[in-house]
């Protein structure tokens, strides 16, 4: 099955999140931690930000049955979400379910059928549907899009894609987390100091749709330009 990623609204929010994330660095009082809605806010813009719904939303490319549980004859099967987010149900025609939860669709559907149908029972089956993924970029062995199988942390997201590289900055991980449809938040986490310290306790779990981007460190933008092995091996040294 075909899946959209909205790769624009991602890339907005990490723009904007980027250059608060720099700010942060020249910043000791930010203790690694930024968000960019937050940030926002203060300046009387940004309404505050809630936790998205976790029920699934329907997408493109979703398929699904809708079964009458009193009128069989209107049961259809594998009803599909078009690109531009309808369905087409027998006898009503397009109605708009991207974005619906099931509860949501089950109720648009009852809608669209109340002028055929009185107070119909309806069930909902999912047959496809985007599977939960996290992105993972930047610094490491094998970036990508991975899907989750289950809770997962961003160290052992890390670790799925390959772990770091030895250019990577492991202090300054960011973790990218879409808000809503127009805002992507941005935390620092600081993966060394976890790894040092061996409390993993701060380990965040990874959330649907989230992106882990790991930069470059220092060291490695200069390295070419070292001209003997010993300062080569005290630079990289310093990163440890």
């Amino acid at each position: 099955m075909n899946t959209i990623y909205r790769f624009p609204v991602l890339v907005a929010g990490m723009l904007a999140a980027l250059l608060i994330v720099c700010a942060a660095q020249a910043d000791p009082q930010s203790n690694g931690a930024v968000n960019a809605a937050s940030a926002s806010s203060q300046a009387g813009n940004v309404p505050q930000f809630q936790e998205r719904d976790a029920r699934y939303h329907m997408v493109p490319g979703d398929i699904f049955d809708v079964n009458f549980d009193l009128t069989p004859e209107f049961n259809q099967q594998a009803v599909s979400v078009q690109p531009d987010g309808f369905v087409t149900l027998r006898g009503v025609g397009d109605v708009k379910v991207e974005g619906l939860t099931t509860p949501q669709l089950r109720e648009a559907i009852r809608n669209a059928y109340s002028k055929t149908l009185h107070d119909p029972i309806i069930s909902i089956t999912l047959k496809e549907f985007q599977k939960p993924f996290f992105i993972a970029d930047g610094q490491l062995g094998h970036p990508g899009r991975y899907e989750m199988h289950g809770p997962l942390t961003l160290s052992e997201g890390i670790a799925l894609a390959g772990g770091f590289l030895e250019t990577a900055k492991h202090s300054q991980v960011v973790l990218y987390r879409r808000v809503d449809d127009q805002w992507t938040s941005a935390k620092l986490i600081n993966v060394k100091k976890m790894e040092n310290d061996r409390d993993m306790r701060e380990d965040p779990l990874l959330h649907p749709g989230d992106m882990l981007f790991v930069p470059k460190n220092r060291f490695s933008k200069i390295k070419p330009f070292i001209p003997t092995t010993n300062v080569g091996m005290a630079a990289y040294a310093a990163q440890y």
